[in-house]
C-alpha cells in the first residue's frame, strides 16, 4: 500500500514537478493550491506526511501546519523562498519537522521525504535499539515508550514524534547534562551542524508544552555552553 502524501503549492509547476518525482518513488500524492483545499484533504484523508509552501493565497504555510499540528502527528516539511533564520526557526516551533528552500532539488527533497517517513514510523512502533525502561515518572511527568504517551501531572501533553523523543531521551539520561550535538544525533540520526538551530526551536516548544517558565525551568534545564539537562 502506498503511502499518502500532502503537497501544498500555489505554483502548478512545482506541485507536479514534486508530483512527479513522489510518484515516481511509489507514493500518492495529493496536490492541493490553497490552505482551504488542504485542510479538506487532511481531514478526509488518512495521510502520511505533508509538504507546505509558505507563501499561499488564503494562509501562510505556518499558519497552516499549526492548524494540522492541532489534530495530526504525522511529519511536515516547510518549502520556502525565504532563508532567514528566523523563518527557519518559526516553522520548527509550531511544528514543522523539517524545511527545504527554494529553489530545490527534488532528489534531495525526496530523500527527506523518506528520512522524514522512517522517522516517524520508527517512533510510532517504539523500536528500542537499547535496553531501556518503557515507563518514566520524574516529579508528575510521566512519558511511556510502549504506549507514546505523555502526562504532566495528570493532563496529556500533545506532542510530535519528534518532541516525543526528545524528551524521552533527556528524561532518560536523567541527571546528566546531554549536549545539543548528542541530542541531534541521536534523535535525527545525523551529524550535527554549529549552526543548527533545530535542536533550541524544539526544546522551546517543548517547555512551552510543559507550561515551563522561562527563568527557572522546573523540568528541561540549560546548562549554558554544554546542553540541556532533566535533574
Amino acid at each position: 500500500m502506498p503511502q499518502h502524501i500532502l503537497v501544498v503549492d500555489d505554483e502548478a509547476a512545482i506541485a507536479d514537478l514534486v508530483e512527479v518525482y513522489l510518484t515516481g518513488e511509489g507514493f500518492a500524492v495529493h496536490k492541493c493550491h490553497n490552505a482551504a483545499e488542504a485542510l479538506s484533504c487532511v481531514r478526509s484523508t488518512d495521510l502520511d506526511l505533508a509538504i507546505l509552501d509558505v507563501m499561499l493565497p488564503d494562509m501562510d504555510g505556518f499558519a497552516l501546519c499549526r492548524r494540522i499540528r492541532e489534530t495530526h502527528l504525522f511529519p511536515i516539511l516547510m518549502l520556502t523562498a525565504r532563508v532567514e533564520d528566523m523563518d527557519k526557526i518559526t516553522g520548527l516551533t509550531l511544528g514543522a519537522d523539517d524545511y527545504i528552500t527554494k529553489p530545490f532539488n527534488p532528489l534531495e527533497l525526496v530523500a527527506r521525504v523518506k528520512t522524514q517517513l522512517r522517522r516517524y514510523t520508527r517512533y510510532n512502533q517504539g523500536v528500542q535499539l537499547l535496553s531501556a525502561p518503557e515507563e518514566l515518572d520524574i516529579r508528575g511527568l510521566q512519558i511511556s515508550k510502549s504506549t507514546h504517551k505523555c502526562t504532566l501531572f495528570g493532563e496529556e501533553l500533545s506532542l510530535t514524534p519528534l518532541e516525543f523523543s526528545i524528551l524521552w531521551y533527556l528524561c532518560e539520561k536523567q541527571g546528566r547534562v546531554v549536549s545539543s550535538e548528542e541530542l541531534f544525533e541521536a534523535v535525527w540520526g545525523e551529524r550535527y551542524m554549529d549552526s543548527n538551530n533545530t535542536v533550541m526551536s524544539h526544546i522551546a516548544r517543548l517547555r512551552e508544552k510543559l507550561h515551563e517558565p522561562r527563568r527557572n525551568p522546573k523540568f528541561i534545564k540549560t546548562v549554558w555552553g554544554v546542553g540541556y539537562t532533566i535533574e
